[in-house]
């Protein structure tokens, strides 16, 4: 295995409103290029989050095998300078 193990953070069931916004808040805690998997059955979740990567600059390294793990995932790498988003809505940008 090639470099740390990636965290992983089970999202459950939950809708990607609430997963973005948990998403947001454990990712200032981790360290520049740490790789994420998130684990999430929102079927909305592959298109929100590679959207909310996109806007916050953080890189979607899109789904992971569906073998890995018992429910559908997905890969991306912490920015070293994410942009803000809004503190209610995630998926807008935040003010400056």
């Amino acid at each position: 295995m090639n470099g740390p193990a990636p965290v992983v953070i089970d999202g459950g069931d939950r809708a990607c409103v609430r997963l973005l916004l948990e998403l947001r808040d454990r990712l200032t805690a981790l360290p520049t290029g740490t790789v994420v998997h998130l684990l999430a059955t929102d079927p909305a979740a592959p298109l929100d989050l590679a959207a909310w990567c996109h806007l916050t600059g953080h890189v979607y390294l899109g789904a992971l095998p569906a073998d890995r793990y018992p429910r559908p995932g997905y890969a991306l790498r912490v920015a070293a300078t994410p942009r803000r988003t809004d503190a209610a809505n995630p998926w807008r940008p935040g003010r400056r």
